[in-house]
């Protein structure tokens, strides 16, 4: 069965569900609190917005993102293509992060990349899409399903927030790798993407008493 995740109605049924069948999560979900909906826009915005975040915090990412697009309006492809390296650079993009999105807005330019064509695909084609592109990895193309297209069963197992997110709430000795953490996951069918957005919420909430506390 395919799920979305369109609305905060989505979302509450995804999480009635994985609470049907697991305690665990009715427990996460008392701490956590209400789930945030966490849309984005897709096409190359969304996908630059995504790879922008990469290893940053959430405010340094924002940043970033605001001085790129001073530079790029709207983060046009077209115009993010005839940008300077060094002017990007100088925004705050490491060179990498450069290289992987001139290389996206490039294939959204020639018609190589396109939001609708994702639209009609299922995870699997638009990971295969997706990391076909420089720089691309699984994470980043998990998150675009997630976040950019509503994708009820999208799950970013590589995600170390989700990993070390399911150590504390299952009490694990050690935080699961990604493989383990898939087959994990598969019980959560067809609400992963529900998962992860209460296993984040959660993880947030944790890290937040463990800084008032330390």
């Amino acid at each position: 069965m395919s799920t979305r995740i369109d609305s905060h109605a989505d979302i509450a049924t995804g999480l009635a569900w994985l609470i049907s069948r697991e305690p665990v999560f009715a427990e996460m979900s008392a701490l956590a609190g209400p789930l945030p909906l966490r849309r984005s826009p897709g096409g190359f915005a969304g996908l630059a917005g995504i790879v922008i975040a990469q290893q940053l915090s959430v405010k340094a990412a924002n940043a970033i993102e605001a001085r790129v697009e001073a530079l790029v309006p709207d983060l046009d492809p077209k115009r993010f293509v005839l940008k300077r390296d060094a002017t990007l650079r100088a925004a705050g993009l490491s060179a990498a992060k450069v290289k992987t999105l001139k290389a996206a807005a490039k294939a959204v330019v020639r018609g190589e990349l396109d939001h609708e064509e994702l639209l009609a695909l299922d995870s699997e084609g638009v990971r295969a899409k997706l990391t076909a592109l420089p720089g691309i990895g699984p994470w980043t193309a998990d998150i675009y399903c997630l976040f950019c297209l509503g994708h009820g069963d999208a799950f970013a197992a590589g995600d170390l927030a989700l990993q070390e997110a399911v150590r504390i709430a299952y009490a694990l000795d050690s935080r699961p790798k990604e493989k383990a953490l898939l087959a994990m996951a598969d019980g959560w069918r067809p609400w992963r993407g529900v998962a992860a957005r209460l296993l984040w919420a959660y993880y947030r909430v944790v890290k937040m008493r463990e800084g008032v506390t330390g």
